[in-house]
C-alpha cells in the first residue's frame, strides 16, 4: 500500500456546528429586539396606546368646520373636434359659510370659467388615470380667481360622465 491510499482511507473531519448555531442565537436576539422597538415605538414613531387615546380625546372635542357646499348647475359640454363626444359634469363648492351669498351671486360667472375651461379640454387629455386630478386643480384656481382670494377651499366633483 502507498501512502496516498492511506489518506484516502481516512474519514473526513466534521465541521463545526459552533457557527450556525451562534447565527441562529444572534437572529433570533436580533428579530426579539426588533419586535420590541417596534412595538414600543422606539422605531417608525409607532407611539404609546396612552398617545394614541389622547389623540383620539382631541379629535372628539373639536367642532365641525364651519363650511357650507354651494352647488354648481349641471353642464352638458361638447368636446371634441371631429368626433364629437359629450361631458355630463356637477360640483359643488366648499365655501366658509360666511362667504356662501358672495360666492352664490358670483355663480354665473363661476359656470362661465367652468363651461370655457371644459370645452377647451381635448378628449385625449381626459383618456390620463390622473386627468381628473388634474381637471380639478385646474377648475378649482380658476374659481377662486373669479371668487377672490380664500372663499372658495375646494371643489368637490360630483359627477363627472364622457359619453
Amino acid at each position: 500500500m502507498n501512502d496516498t491510499e492511506d489518506q484516502v482511507d481516512e474519514p473526513p473531519k466534521k465541521k463545526s456546528k459552533l457557527p450556525l448555531i451562534l447565527g441562529l442565537v444572534l437572529a433570533l436576539a436580533g428579530g426579539g429586539g426588533g419586535f420590541y422597538a417596534v412595538s414600543s415605538g422606539l422605531i417608525l414613531g409607532g407611539g404609546s396606546t396612552e398617545d394614541h387615546t389622547h389623540e383620539q380625546e382631541d379629535l372628539e372635542v373639536k367642532d365641525m368646520p364651519d363650511v357650507a357646499f354651494v352647488p354648481i348647475e349641471p353642464l352638458v359640454i361638447s368636446i371634441g373636434g371631429t368626433d364629437v363626444s359629450h361631458l355630463r359634469f356637477r360640483a359643488q363648492l366648499e365655501v366658509r359659510s360666511t362667504y356662501r351669498e358672495e360666492v352664490e351671486k358670483l355663480m354665473p360667472r363661476v359656470v362661465d370659467v367652468l363651461n370655457s375651461y371644459l370645452r377647451a379640454v381635448a378628449v385625449e387629455d381626459l383618456s390620463n388615470n390622473s386627468a381628473l386630478v388634474r381637471l380639478r386643480a385646474q377648475m378649482l384656481r380658476r374659481v377662486q380667481v373669479v371668487t377672490g382670494g380664500d372663499r372658495v377651499n375646494d371643489l368637490l366633483i360630483m359627477e363627472f360622465v364622457l359619453n
